[in-house]
């Protein structure tokens, strides 16, 4: 193959769709590739939530960043990915979570993104599925859910439309600074080279630490209008691990059918995406401790799959330390959905050289690389 681009993207997740289109319409010719087709790895695996956390004040900054980019890009083409405006409930079921729900309501009302303190009475009339006494939450109704893998596969879709090339069923063996060779011999030349493959960044580039963190969901059938809200424990993010290297929050989502998908958890020390049926069970249990009717509805299916993570928590977004022809877009953990558009935006503008809309020395590559010698 005889191929030459402006940007080659590597990786046709969320992230990797959402890099390729930005920067074909910023005027550069790229040609996105992926090893089978546009949102079915890591991208098909987890949930879809558009969501503002705050466990830094760079997480939050990035957050909200995409967040605004998310919702110019859902009016601009309405419809796309089933989004389905809920928001979110923080559940706190005692009063030491509460007071830390009213913080992050602080936080989030401080930026413009509205957040209300819901009292335990309130939050029974608003979501009758939680159980009873619970102390209070936090509604910030601005978060949404989305189905990443059709948002992938049109926006892979929206790239050749506007001239550019997407290549499915191509596995990169290895990369150069002007090119990648694919497993079976051919070679994909190109200017830039974007690479956004998640958990497998480190085969191409093991000078960059990315590893697998797994998780574990669930899915109901068909139950409508039995949840109106996404609901999250206050414990997620926060929850202490235990020494088999797993920890459980929950987090339960309605789907525009009237599915319910259920999470959360983190395992690390994991290898395959086999379900763990102790770590399965604890994630529907701690679902439903909050929504106990939970119990007598029909599971239709579990999987887990593998989140992308680095030591600090902070994915990789920008150029790599020694090859500057090499950009880097991986490691953002649960927040890929979330933070796709403001990824691509970091990247795009950094290769535009302009100062991106954040801090984004915060994700910068070169944290976790020594220098050559």
């Amino acid at each position: 193959m005889s191929l030459h681009s402006d940007v080659l993207v590597v990786g046709a997740g969320i992230i990797g769709t959402a890099c390729a289109w930005t920067l074909q319409q910023e005027g550069y010719r790229v040609t996105l590739i992926d090893a089978a087709s546009a949102g079915c790895g890591v991208t098909a695996a987890g949930m879809g939530h558009l969501v503002a956390l705050d466990e830094s004040e760079q997480e939050l900054e990035l957050c909200l960043y995409s967040l605004r980019l998310w919702r110019e890009f859902l009016q601009a083409f309405p419809g796309t990915g089933e989004h389905h405006p809920c928001g979110t409930l923080w559940v706190a079921e005692n009063e030491a979570q509460l007071a830390e729900a009213h913080q992050r309501a602080a936080r989030l009302n401080a930026h413009d993104w509205q957040a209300d303190a819901i009292s335990g009475d309130q939050l029974a009339r608003l979501e009758p599925a939680l159980r009873k006494g619970l102390a209070g939450a936090v509604r910030v109704q601005q978060d949404s859910v989305i189905y990443p893998p059709a948002v992938a596969h049109f926006l892979s879709q929206q790239l050749v439309a506007a001239g550019g090339c997407y290549l499915s069923g191509r596995r990169v063996q290895s990369l150069a600074p002007d090119h990648v060779l694919l497993a079976h011999g051919e070679r994909i030349h190109a200017a830039r080279i974007v690479v956004t493959t998640g958990g497998q960044l480190s085969e191409l580039l093991p000078e960059l630490r990315v590893f697998p963190r797994k998780g574990h969901l669930a899915i109901t059938e068909r139950y409508p209008g039995s949840l109106q809200h996404q609901v999250v424990s206050m414990d997620y993010g926060q929850s202490s691990m235990r020494p088999d290297g797993l920890t459980v929050a929950a987090n339960v989502q309605p789907r525009p059918t009237g599915q319910w998908l259920i999470g959360s958890c983190r395992q690390d020390h994991q290898t395959d995406t086999a379900i763990d049926p102790e770590a399965l069970t604890a994630v529907l249990n701690a679902a439903m401790r909050l929504l106990p009717g939970l119990s007598e509805m029909r599971i239709l299916r579990a999987w887990a799959g593998m989140r992308p993570a680095t030591a600090d928590g902070h994915p990789l977004i920008g150029v790599h330390p020694h090859h500057p022809s090499i950009w880097i877009a991986a490691g953002h953990e649960g927040l890929g959905v979330t933070t796709a558009w403001a990824t691509a935006h970091i990247i795009a503008d950094q290769m535009a050289g302009r100062t991106p809309a954040v801090h984004a020395a915060h994700y910068c590559p070169s944290r976790f690389t020594q220098p050559e010698t």
